[in-house]
């Protein structure tokens, strides 16, 4: 029988300790040709609106699965279904808004884990929106932050996220007044901003620094200008199929030399020690993250089995014999 997961039963459930576990493991898998990744398809819907749907699986779990979600005047809504490979049976269908932060969290934080320096202590946060909570609490998780700056277009937003987070972390969380201020020496910085034009220049960024970029998933869209970019001795991905099609940050910044595309790498190749994160200290690292359905797959299969293991969920007849 299926289980319906709601929002809420996610919320309560997944752990960023689990979430950063569960998508490191199935990226393992990616490297190992274990997993299978379908690249994001969009549906343009008449009112200025789009469906997307994207899917993976598993192997190694005998999992499958998709995200759904429509971005329709400004609201989203997730949806990921999740499949037995071998039967072909419904095992969930799982409100996925939070999901999807806390996967799309946990992808910068292995990205953070395996890219950054060890010693990084000092983060630069763009952007205060929905995933940028995910995002801080994921980096927190694999270092050991002492300084946290956030910039955001809205100052009282931003004010009020330093504070919430400040609290849930206990570490200092301040909101500062340009994106140059929240960047200036810092060790890591995440961009989380649905911006089209730049809002990190690679003048600003400090030799050895991390760069997690998570906005920017349609071509015509960019958080880093072309020197930020330049400045990166390691690019890595997600998947670069996928990269080619929506990274507008190295879209754009690529367009005159295409071959460039040659030297970016995926972050499972990454976790699966085949590629160094970085060669040394004082290198300038870049994740671009665009979010691929395999970690939906993975953050899912865990809520699902934590809420069969806690009694959670409502079990729905679909398909049952009379």
């Amino acid at each position: 029988m299926t289980l319906l997961i709601s929002e809420k039963d996610v919320l309560e459930l997944l752990t960023m300790h689990d979430a950063i576990a569960a998508v490191e493991e199935v990226m393992s898998r990616q490297a190992a040709g274990q997993a299978i990744v379908h690249p994001r398809h969009r549906l343009e819907l008449p009112d200025k609106g789009f469906l997307h749907y994207m899917a993976g699986a598993d192997v190694t779990a005998g999992i499958v699965g998709m995200k759904l979600y429509t971005s329709v005047h400004g609201a989203l809504r997730f949806l990921v279904p999740l499949y037995r490979s071998s039967t072909g049976e419904l095992l969930a269908l799982v409100e996925a808004k939070h999901l999807s932060v806390m996967r799309t969290g946990a992808a910068s934080g292995v990205a953070t884990r395996y890219m950054a320096r060890e010693d990084a202590c000092a983060l630069a946060l763009i952007g205060s929106g929905l995933q940028a909570r995910g995002q801080i609490e994921a980096v927190a998780a694999v270092r050991n932050l002492t300084d946290v700056r956030v910039f955001s277009r809205n100052a009282e937003r931003r004010a009020q996220f330093a504070n919430e987070m400040e609290d849930l972390l206990e570490i200092p969380v301040n909101p500062v007044d340009s994106a140059q201020a929240a960047v200036r020496n810092a060790d890591i910085i995440v961009t989380a901003t649905t911006a089209s034009k730049p809002v990190v220049e690679g003048a600003w960024i400090a030799p050895g620094t991390h760069i997690n970029a998570i906005g920017a998933n349609f071509p015509q869209k960019r958080e880093l200008d072309d020197a930020a970019v330049a400045r990166a001795a390691r690019i890595a991905v997600d998947f670069v199929e996928q990269a080619k099609t929506e990274a507008g940050d190295l879209i754009q910044a690529f367009a005159t030399e295409p071959a460039r595309w040659n030297s970016v790498v995926e972050l499972s190749q990454i976790i699966a020690g085949k590629i160094p994160g970085r060669e040394n200290e004082t290198e300038v690292t870049l994740f671009k993250s665009s979010g691929i359905a395999i970690w939906d797959v993975a953050a899912a299969t865990k809520v699902y089995e934590l809420a069969v293991a806690k009694g959670r969920g409502t079990k729905i007849p679909l398909w049952e014999q009379k």
